[in-house]
C-alpha cells in the first residue's frame, strides 16, 4: 500500500487530519528530559489524536549525534504505538546523486514515510525520492513564511513559479506543502492539483486562517489536506487538550465544508458583480441613450483579488489560443481602462507591454506608440470589452503604422453588438473571455438578477 493511501486510512481511523509537529528545542526541555523522552510523552498523548506525526530535521540535527539517535527512536516509537505515517520534514534537494543519498537516509535510515523536499532543482532531483514507491514526497509549493511571495510568485514560462511547481507534482505524483496563510494560493494550487494530498503549515504560531485554508484546499472527498501544529500543541500547559481542541476545530470546519466545482467563469462573473462592475438598474449612456445594464470595467484595477483572477483570466485565454511559440510578441492595451489589465496581464505571463497613444505627443519623441518594440514584432491588442469594432481599429492603426503586425484583439466582455464581425471584417480575430449573454444566464441562475431583469436587458442590447 503506497504512503497516501496509508495517510489516508489513518485519516478516517482516527478521524483527523491533524498532524503534530515533533519539533522540540534543547533550550525547553525539563531537567533530566531528552528529546526522545519528550516526544515519546506527546505521543502518548496525542496518537488516537492524529493521522501523521512530523518532526523537523533541524531540532534533531541541532543536537548533534544524540539528537539524531533521538530522532530515529522518535520515528520507530511512533510507528509502534500510533499506527500513522511519519513526515520527515527535511526540505531536501540537490543533484541526483546526492538527492538518492537523502533519500536512502530519509527512507532507509531514519524509516520515515515520507519527506519534504525542494523541487527547484528540477526533475532529476526528485526522482530519487519518487523511486520508493511506497513512500511518499512533498513538494514545497506555496509556503507559510513572509518571505514566500518574494520568488514562489515571479512570473515563469506564462504562470507563477508556485503554478508550475503544483503542476509538475501533478505529474511526478507528489504532495504539496502549501501554507494556510495565503488561502487564494492555496484553492489555485487545489485548481491544479485537485487530486494531490497538501501538508498545510502555518496554522496556530504563524495565524493563518484554518477555516478558510480548509475551505480553499480541501479535495471532493473532503481529505486531501494534512493540517500541522507544533509549538501550539507541543509547548501547551495541556498538550492532548491543544490537540483535541484543534482536531474537532478542524472537524467542525470539515462537517460545515460542501465540496463545489470551481467553475473558473462563474467565479469571475459574480467578483466582477460583487465589485459593481457590472450593474443593473436604468443608466443614461454616452449617447443618450437609456440603459438597463452598466458595464464599468475600469473598477477591477480597485479591487486587487479581482485583477488578479481577471489578469489569469486572460493569461488562460491567450495561452490556450493565441499565443505562439518563439519570442518577437507584445501585449498591446489601449488606454484608458485595459492599461492596469495589460500590466497585470504581462506580469502573468511574462510578456513585454506596449500601448498605443490616443493622440501622438507634441514633444520629447513625439511617439504614437509607448514601449520598446521592434518592427515586425506581433502586437495582441488588449481591451476591456467590446461593443463595435471601432475603437478597436483605431487603435490598431498606429501599431501597424509603428511597423508592428496586428492579428488578434483579447477582450474581458464581448457585448455581443457587432464588434466581432466589425473585427472580422477588417481582418482580425476577436477572442473574449466572457460574452455579455452568458453573464446575463449565469447571473439569473444564480439569482443575481430576474429573469425579467435579464430580458429586459436582452431586448434593449440584441431585441429579443
Amino acid at each position: 500500500m503506497g504512503f497516501f493511501e496509508r495517510l489516508a486510512d489513518a485519516a478516517r481511523e482516527n478521524n483527523s487530519l491533524l498532524c503534530v509537529g515533533l519539533d522540540p528545542r534543547l533550550d525547553r526541555l525539563a531537567p533530566r528530559d531528552t528529546l526522545f523522552d519528550f516526544n515519546r510523552r506527546i505521543v502518548d498523548l496525542t496518537r488516537d489524536l492524529v493521522c501523521a506525526y512530523k518532526p523537523n530535521f533541524a531540532f534533531y540535527e541541532a543536537a548533534g549525534p544524540t539528537g539524531l539517535e533521538a530522532l530515529q527512536r522518535t520515528i520507530a516509537y511512533a510507528h509502534e504505538v500510533a499506527a500513522v505515517p511519519v513526515i520527515l520534514d527535511a526540505k531536501r534537494g540537490d543533484i541526483g546523486s546526492t538527492a538518492a543519498a537523502y533519500a536512502r537516509a530519509a527512507f532507509e535510515v531514519w524509516a520515515a514515510d515520507a519527506i519534504t523536499i525542494n523541487p527547484y532543482l528540477g526533475g532529476d532531483s526528485v526522482t530519487p525520492f519518487t523511486a520508493y514507491d511506497d513512500h511518499g514526497v512533498f513538494l514545497l509549493c506555496h509556503t507559510s513564511n513572509p518571505g514566500a511571495t518574494d520568488l514562489q510568485t515571479l512570473p515563469c514560462g506564462g504562470q507563477l513559479l508556485y503554478e508550475a511547481v503544483a503542476e509538475k507534482a501533478t505529474a511526478w505524483g507528489t504532495g504539496l506543502v502549501v501554507g494556510a496563510t495565503y488561502p487564494a494560493a492555496l484553492a489555485r494550487v487545489r485548481d491544479l492539483a485537485p487530486d494531490a494530498w497538501f501538508l498545510l503549515p502555518g496554522v496556530g504560531a504563524q495565524g493563518g486562517d484554518l477555516e478558510a485554508a480548509l475551505a480553499a484546499g480541501l479535495r471532493v472527498d473532503g481529505l486531501g489536506v494534512v493540517v500541522n501544529s507544533s509549538r501550539g500543541i507541543i509547548y501547551a500547559d495541556d498538550p492532548r487538550r491543544a490537540a483535541v481542541e484543534l482536531r474537532d476545530r478542524i472537524n467542525q470546519a470539515r462537517s460545515h465544508w460542501q465540496p463545489v466545482a470551481r467553475d473558473r467563469q462563474a467565479e469571475l462573473v459574480l467578483a466582477l458583480a460583487d465589485i459593481g462592475a457590472v450593474q443593473f438598474g436604468e443608466f443614461t449612456l454616452a449617447s443618450g441613450k437609456r440603459s438597463p445594464i452598466y458595464i464599468d470595467l475600469r473598477l477591477v484595477a480597485s479591487h486587487p483579488s479581482v485583477l488578479r483572477l481577471v489578469a489569469r483570466a486572460y493569461a488562460r485565454l491567450l495561452r490556450e489560443s493565441v499565443l505562439s511559440t518563439g519570442s518577437g510578441q507584445r501585449l498591446a492595451a489601449i488606454p484608458y481602462a485595459a492599461l492596469p489589465i495589460g500590466t497585470a496581464v504581462a506580469l502573468e505571463l511574462g510578456l513585454p507591454l506596449i500601448y498605443p497613444r490616443k493622440e501622438a505627443k507634441g514633444y520629447g519623441l513625439g511617439r504614437q506608440v509607448e514601449g520598446d518594440f521592434e518592427p515586425g514584432e506581433r502586437a495582441i491588442v488588449l481591451d476591456d470589452l467590446i461593443t463595435t469594432g471601432g475603437s478597436k481599429l483605431d487603435a490598431i492603426q498606429p501599431l501597424e503604422a509603428a511597423g508592428l503586425a496586428v492579428k488578434d484583439v483579447v477582450v474581458l466582455v464581448d457585448r455581443e453588438q457587432g464588434g466581432r464581425e466589425e473585427l472580422e471584417a477588417a481582418g482580425y480575430r476577436l477572442h473574449a473571455v466572457l460574452r455579455l449573454g452568458e453573464m446575463l444566464d449565469l447571473l439569473a441562475n444564480e439569482g443575481r438578477i430576474t429573469q425579467q431583469q435579464k430580458e429586459q436587458v436582452a431586448s434593449f442590447l440584441w431585441g429579443e
